[in-house]
C-alpha cells in the first residue's frame, strides 16, 4: 500500500524559499553593505558561556556538550566548569590586550550560578545575547506557552543582571520549535543566530515584527572542529586563517562582508589551544581594512542601510 497522493502535496512548493520566513535572493543581487570607514570586513567574535547541569533531563536530542556518562558525570561537568573558572579570562585577556570587542551568549542560570562572571563580562564591555535557561532545555519540545516564559524568564534575568537590554539571541544548541522566531520577536529580541544558512545578515519573517537572521557558522567553533571532527589544534588554526582569508578576500570596499567566530571557554580556554586564538588574532590585526564590531553595531548598519534600499 503506496503513500496517498495527498501526503506529498505542499502548499509552499515553489521556484526559490518553499516557506515565508524569508525571501530568497542571490547574494550577488543584494544591495551592498557599506562598513564604517568602508571597511572592507565586519569581524565579530561570540563566546558561549554555558550551564550544563550534572543531571540533565531534557528529552533527546540534547544540545551538544552536555554530560555523557552516569550520574554524576564529574568528569564532564567539570570540565565544563573550567570553562568558567579559568577559561573565560584567558579569552578574556587576549581580546583587551588587542581592543576587540566580542559578544558574550550566557544561559540565564550563569546569573545564579556565577555571578561573578556576569560582573567580568559586564566590565569587559560585552554585548549580553540571549542564550535560554541552560544547556538542559532545548526547546524544540516545549509546548508553546512554555516555550514563551523560559523565553521571559532568560531575558529578564539576564537583562537586569547585566544591566543591558537584551535584543540578540542563540537558542541553546540552536534548537528550535517551528514557533520559537514568533516567540522571540514578541519578547523583544531584534537578532538571533540560530540559522546558519548565509553569509551576511537577512531579515526573518515572525508573526510579530522581523528579526535579523546574523550569520554565525557552526563550521568554524571550535567545539565542533576539534571536539567533533576531532581535528587538531594546529588544523583548527589553519582553518580559521583559510576562511578569514576567504572572506577578507570576498569583500571590496563597496560591497562589505563579516566574518564570525563562535568559541566556547571550556573549549579554546584550555592552555593548549588559547594560543591558537592568539595566533589568529595577530594574523586578523595584521590586516587592513578590518572592522572589529560588536553583533548589535553590526545590526545596527545593516537595519539602516536596509531601510535606504
Amino acid at each position: 500500500m503506496g503513500l496517498d497522493k495527498s501526503y506529498l502535496e505542499y502548499p509552499l512548493r515553489r521556484y526559490g524559499m518553499d516557506h515565508d520566513r524569508y525571501d530568497w535572493s542571490l547574494m550577488s543581487e543584494r544591495q551592498p553593505l557599506v562598513w564604517p570607514d568602508n571597511c572592507k570586513l565586519a569581524f565579530w567574535i561570540n563566546i558561549s558561556v554555558q550551564f550544563f547541569p550534572l543531571n540533565p533531563e531534557s528529552p533527546q536530542p540534547r544540545p551538544p556538550g552536555g554530560m555523557t556518562m552516569p550520574y554524576p558525570d564529574l568528569r564532564h561537568f567539570s570540565l565544563r566548569d573550567y570553562g568558567n573558572r579559568i577559561g573565560i579570562y584567558r579569552i578574556l585577556d587576549a581580546l583587551e590586550v588587542r581592543n576587540i570587542p566580542a559578544s558574550c551568549a550566557v544561559n540565564a542560570q550563569i546569573t545564579e550560578y556565577a555571578p561573578y562572571l556576569i560582573q567580568a563580562l559586564r566590565d569587559a564591555g560585552v554585548d549580553f545575547l540571549g542564550h535560554g535557561l541552560d544547556m538542559d532545555t532545548p526547546h524544540h519540545s516545549l509546548s508553546e506557552a512554555r516555550e514563551r516564559e523560559i523565553i521571559r524568564q532568560s531575558v529578564d534575568s539576564l537583562s537586569e543582571a547585566s544591566r543591558q537590554d537584551i535584543t540578540g539571541w542563540i537558542s541553546p544548541g540552536r534548537f528550535e520549535s517551528p514557533v520559537t522566531p514568533d516567540l522571540l520577536s514578541e519578547a523583544g529580541i531584534q537578532f538571533f543566530a540560530d540559522w546558519v544558512n548565509d553569509d551576511m545578515p537577512y531579515i526573518f519573517k515572525t508573526r510579530k515584527k522581523p528579526l535579523v537572521s546574523m550569520p554565525l557558522p557552526t563550521e568554524l567553533e571550535d567545539r565542533f572542529v576539534m571536539l567533533e571532527n576531532l581535528h587538531s589544534e594546529t588544523s583548527y588554526g589553519e582553518q580559521l586563517k583559510d576562511a578569514f582569508e576567504w572572506m577578507y578576500n570576498d569583500a571590496t570596499e563597496e560591497n562589505g562582508r563579516i566574518f564570525s567566530l563562535s568559541i566556547h571557554p571550556w573549549v579554546i580556554g584550555q592552555p593548549h589551544r588559547i594560543g591558537v586564538l592568539e595566533n589568529f588574532l595577530d594574523y586578523v590585526c595584521q590586516h587592513k581594512g578590518v572592522w572589529f564590531a560588536k553583533p548589535s553595531e553590526i545590526v545596527e548598519i545593516f537595519n539602516k542601510q536596509e531601510l535606504i534600499n
